[in-house]
Formats: C-alpha cells, sequence, structure tokens
C-alpha cells in the first residue's frame, strides 16, 4: 500500500483506528455515466470501512467508452430517409443532436 512503510505496524494502526480493509478480486470495473462508460481493466479493489463508512479504492487501466443518446432505430431512420451510409448518419446525428435535423443537413 505505501512503499517503505511496515506494512504489518500499518495494519495494526489501522485495526486500532477502526479501520478495515478488504481486498476485492475482480476482473473489470465498469462505471456507467450519462454519456461514456469508464472501464478499469486488471482492477486492484479495495473496499475500506472506517467508522461504518464503506469507500472502495479502485486502480487500474482506465479505457473511456462513449455512449450514443441516439438508438440504432434513430440511426436505421436517418439513412433509410437521407440514403446515405451508416457512418454520415451517425456523423449528421452528431453534428446536429437531431434526427430531423440530421436528415434535412444530409438532403438538403
Amino acid at each position: 500500500m505505501f512503499p517503505g512503510i511496515d506494512q504489518r505496524a500499518l495494519k495494526q494502526a489501522m485495526k486500532k483506528m477502526g479501520i478495515k480493509e478488504e481486498v476485492i478480486e475482480a476482473s473489470e470495473v465498469i462505471i456507467k455515466c450519462k454519456d461514456k462508460e469508464l472501464i478499469i481493466k486488471n482492477p486492484k479493489v479495495s473496499k475500506v470501512n472506517m467508522m461504518g463508512q464503506e469507500t472502495l479504492q479502485i486502480s487500474g487501466e482506465i479505457h473511456e467508452k462513449e455512449l450514443s443518446i441516439f438508438s440504432e432505430e434513430d440511426i436505421k431512420t436517418i439513412m433509410e430517409q437521407a440514403k446515405c451510409s451508416r457512418e454520415e448518419a451517425v456523423n449528421a446525428l452528431k453534428k446536429e443532436n437531431d434526427i430531423a435535423a440530421a436528415i434535412l443537413s444530409l438532403t438538403g
């Protein structure tokens, strides 16, 4: 946990202060946000209980994945109406942030 510090002494001090630490074996941690997901690969997860308050400490390789607010059906509708490729439909949606505006931008 802390380099150069006697781990046994640290655990004893934590125990005296009422702090309990539990290592959680995990293969992946996913944090879901409104517009993205944070994916933590090869995580090291510790659950710390300090005076009844539980806290998780997570470290590892963090990857971000953007989430679309538009459905696959929305994209297909634009592709059909504007007679365009999927990539063009997605780009128009990202730019316009509205289905009707995306169709108009591709057809007009």
